[in-house]
């Protein structure tokens, strides 16, 4: 489900640093603290100087000034992020992030992002995280797509893995070579149609010998 960037409430502190909770009990992970990271949303002005936790989740912004203000992002809500060193497209080296909302086009940054001077997370689109130090944007950039890997986009082709059932319509369409779309992947794993085939041939040979043996009995009893 996608959700976009959202307020970051879940903060905690520790030894008297503010630090995001994190959902341990499902695996998460923090991966990289990057301090001295302003964030920009959209077109608004960058926010000041913060703390950039990476997590095996996530990305999390947390402000120094404001100890109350912090921003996520899902890395499955991140459709594309790269180095941007171009002063043509920002005035700061940094990490470009396109997010999705889930909401229509015409519903996002496109309309007013901000309301009576509250910031609409929902219609951001984009993120920059600008690090005081642009040497690290290289490192920053690896953990990022260290962790986007471990967050694949969930697919149809997973979630029917491991479905090892045959159906007789299936079987019936394969061995008179119809071109049948099936409903469920049946007998396949990632793609690989081979073990389908193999129990499919079985099914066929086995039918196969059994009409042999019939026609044999048959003819010997002609023969009688």
């Amino acid at each position: 489900m996608v959700e976009g960037i959202r307020d970051l409430t879940a903060i905690v502190e520790r030894d008297g640093v503010h630090q995001p909770v994190l959902d341990a009990q499902n695996g998460e992970e923090l991966m990289h603290v990057q301090p001295g990271v302003s964030i920009v949303l959209g077109s608004h002005p960058p926010e000041s100087p913060g703390t950039l936790y990476i997590s095996t989740k996530q990305v999390i912004w947390l402000s120094d000034t404001d100890r109350a203000k912090g921003y996520a992002v899902d890395f499955l809500s991140i459709s594309l992020h790269a180095v941007s060193r171009d002063p043509e497209a920002y005035t700061s080296p940094c990490i470009y992030a396109q997010i999705e909302t889930g909401a229509d086009e015409d519903e996002s940054e496109g309309s007013d992002s901000e309301c009576n001077g509250v910031l609409d997370l929902s219609k951001i689109t984009e993120m920059r995280l600008v690090p005081s130090d642009p040497n690290q944007l290289d490192s920053l950039f690896d953990v990022f797509c260290e962790c986007a890997e471990l967050n694949p986009e969930p697919t149809e082709e997973n979630e029917e893995e491991h479905n090892w059932i045959f159906s007789a319509d299936q079987l019936e369409d394969e061995a008179t070579g119809e071109d049948s779309e099936p409903s469920i992947a049946i007998g396949q794993s990632n793609g690989d149609h081979d073990l389908a085939h193999t129990v499919l041939q079985l099914q066929i040979n086995d039918q196969r010998f059994e009409d042999a043996e019939e026609m044999e009995h048959e003819t010997d009893s002609a023969q009688r």
